[in-house]
């Protein structure tokens, strides 16, 4: 029987909000065990010390859990709980909710979702070839789940990984075992670089020759184009999500995606909505607008220093981190073309796009 995928975005309050999925639940929408995976937008720092989205994590697997009489470990344990900190500049707080059902229409080709996750990783683990080759590993498994045989099909993958702390580097020392860094921020982005090359393994977007220890965090010319890696202190293990189309699934959902150069590609994030047929030689009209159901990306300030050979300082705040600075601008452009604030721009793309770009996925209902 074909699977239909479900795909709803809605608001938050504040991060331990999720009123709005369970009323989805009331509504009749969807049901709860039809849930395979949630990505939010929560509105704290995105850094090390950003305990919004675990905060997130929380309330969300306590009220699934209390809809079908399941611990909210027991949820945890098959539903990808992904949580992106950071709504700076217009950016708004938002859960996007991710199901998927048999029906009995007719299979004609549909947004597909698959989920999987890693073992939990040792602290020396993180950054490193073994993080890489599990989740590689998992995208693989997140496609069979989702019944994608060819990795063109798919069009996003959403990794959520783990970082390091201070306890875990203690911990590995009294080990006497080496990490990648005692550096906690920079940990975040050594995760997340290990998870994008990952993926681009599983794809096929990069071979494993290619691939070791030494090239992850410095050879920004191995990225994937599909991957959004985002790293938190809330887990110890990788949560892949993979969606792509597929002619064995039924519905009126599609995705499309492409590749911003740069944070002010407008473009490309013009290119990914006509995709899925959403064309507008401006901003998104109200009848259009309709069917776009979500825009998920990545923005990472250029190392260059520039954008298009203007100077920018993001690198060079010690105010404000550079990724908050990223989100804001590229969740601008985003929403300048579509009309929308509720979008889902994750910073920190270490792999993921060209150095200063990052990838840019929608979901949209067919017309």
């Amino acid at each position: 029987m074909p699977r239909q995928a479900l795909a709803f975005r809605v608001a938050m309050r504040h991060p331990g909000d999720a009123s709005a999925v369970a009323a989805l639940f009331d509504a009749g929408e969807v049901k709860p065990e039809e849930v395979v995976a949630i990505l939010g937008k929560t509105e704290g720092n995105g850094c090390v010390n950003d305990f919004t989205r675990a905060y997130a994590v929380s309330a969300l697997a306590a009220m699934l859990g209390s809809r079908m009489g399941e611990t909210s470990e027991a949820v945890m344990a098959r539903v990808a709980l992904v949580m992106s900190g950071g709504t700076e500049g217009g950016l708004s707080p938002h859960f996007l909710v991710l199901a998927a059902r048999e029906t009995d229409d007719t299979a004609s080709g549909a947004l597909a979702i698959g989920v999987a996750f890693t073992p939990d990783f040792l602290p020396e683990a993180i950054g490193r070839m073994e993080q890489l080759r599990a989740t590689a590993k998992a995208v693989r498994a997140a496609m069979a789940d989702a019944g994608i045989t060819d990795p063109a099909e798919v069009h996003y993958v959403q990794v959520k990984c783990p970082l390091i702390t201070s306890a875990k580097v203690a911990d590995a020392v009294a080990r006497r075992q080496s990490v990648a860094t005692h550096e906690t921020y920079p940990s975040m982005g050594l995760s997340r670089g290990a998870a994008a090359l990952g993926v681009a393994l599983a794809l096929g977007e990069i071979p494993e020759t290619a691939l070791s220890d030494a090239v992850i965090g410095t050879d920004w010319s191995l990225h994937s184009g599909r991957a959004s890696c985002s790293a938190g202190v809330e887990l110890e293990r990788c949560e892949v999500i993979v969606l792509g189309n597929s002619a064995a699934w039924a519905g009126d959902l599609r995705i499309g995606h492409d590749v911003m150069q740069d944070a002010i590609d407008l473009c490309a994030v013009q290119r990914a909505l006509a995709s899925v047929g959403l064309c507008a030689p401006g901003q998104l009209d109200g009848a259009i607008r309709a069917r776009l159901v979500a825009v998920l990306a990545k923005a990472e300030p250029a190392t260059t220093g520039t954008i298009r050979g203007l100077r920018h300082i993001m690198n060079d705040d010690s105010d404000i981190n550079a990724t908050r600075h990223a989100r804001a601008v590229v969740g601008g452009v985003i929403a300048a073309a579509v009309g929308r604030t509720d979008l889902f721009v994750s910073g920190g793309a270490e792999h993921q796009g060209p150095d200063g770009g990052g990838p840019v996925a929608v979901i949209a209902r067919a017309g």
